[in-house]
């Protein structure tokens, strides 16, 4: 048996101290080395690991093989580069850039060093979607016709949603289904993007470009329509659901609403695990893994036609995407 993949962890907030304490304790073939976060003694509750506070530092650490970003999204691109240029296998939050030009950069870097890049897409590693995806594989529905995955957030209060950044509904929540629909419709091509979008939860902030509410409509090539849809209050608990109705059925995935209360590390623990065990698998078989930096890309390109929807009030038309 290899030697478990030895782990550089950036950023250990409320995600990033969930992930430390997967690689730490939850998976056979992981070990935690090292952990950078800008809070004093952040390193302190995971035993064993060293502490930095620069984030430099710990790419630079011999000991460390792969580094786990979880830290603000504006400093994954330059963070992914950093460790690709030092040898260091990459799994990354998403999202992994803010812009094509960085996503491009991202790629670009992990693929001259030879690394390993992974993104955090954790659906699909949900056993229910991971299952609904074998199934549309396997043509238990036909053909793909209407695409549906809704992320609807228990709660925002208005101290936070005043330091929400604009379009992070599209960057950093709806992201996640951009890649779930794609995923789910595998081989078609995203062709439109209309987005509509509003701060109905807190509509004090509206004038500060903060949005809470939104509907993504999204065309493929294949002729199926998809819909991606965001709240950041659901009162009645975290929901989480996909769906693909096809020209023999449909599939379903995620719980319904009585699941009120539970947190999103409660419902996708399994899949927030398995998604570490399959990157450190791929790394120590040497082979890709199979949420890569094109597929952030994808993702990415869908939330700013979204965001150029809503700055437009019109459609989006866009060209070269391939889910």
């Amino acid at each position: 048996m290899s030697s478990p993949l030895s782990f550089g962890l950036i950023g250990a907030g409320w995600i990033g101290s969930f992930h430390a304490e997967t690689l730490a304790t939850r998976l056979p073939n992981t070990r935690l080395a090292a952990v950078a976060d800008p809070v004093p003694g952040a390193a302190e509750r995971f035993p064993g690991a060293r502490g930095y506070r620069d984030p430099l530092e710990l790419i630079a650490d011999p000991e460390v093989q792969a580094v786990a970003i979880c830290s603000p999204a504006a400093s994954h691109t330059d963070l992914v580069v950093a460790a690709a240029h030092a040898g260091k296998h990459v799994f990354c939050e998403k999202p992994m850039a803010l812009t094509l030009e960085d996503a491009d950069r991202a790629i670009t870097a992990a693929h001259a060093a030879g690394v390993a890049l992974q993104v955090g897409f954790n659906r699909r590693f949900a056993a229910d979607f991971a299952a609904m995806r074998a199934r549309v594989d396997a043509g238990d529905i036909g053909t793909p016709q209407l695409l549906r995955s809704l992320t609807r957030d228990p709660g925002i209060s208005a101290e936070v949603a005043a330091r929400v950044k604009p379009w992070t509904i599209f960057n950093e929540t709806l992201i996640h289904d951009f890649d779930t629909l794609c995923w789910l419709n595998p081989g078609a091509r995203v062709t439109e993007v209309y987005a509509q979008a509003d701060a109905l939860v807190h509509p004090e902030f509206a004038d500060r470009g903060f949005l809470d509410t939104s509907v993504v409509q999204i065309r493929f090539d294949n002729g199926a329509f998809a819909i991606a849809e965001a709240s950041f209050q659901a009162v009645y608990g975290y929901d989480i659901r996909g769906e693909v109705f096809g020209s023999g059925g449909v599939l379903q995935a995620g719980l319904a609403p009585e699941h009120a209360g539970r947190i999103n590390t409660e419902l996708f623990a399994d899949a927030y695990t398995a998604q570490f065990a399959h990157f450190a698998d791929s790394v120590l078989a040497g082979s890709e893994p199979s949420v890569t930096g094109a597929d952030a890309r994808v993702a990415l390109e869908i939330a700013l036609a979204a965001r150029e929807s809503i700055e437009t009030k019109a459609p989006v038309v866009l060209s070269g995407v391939r889910a």
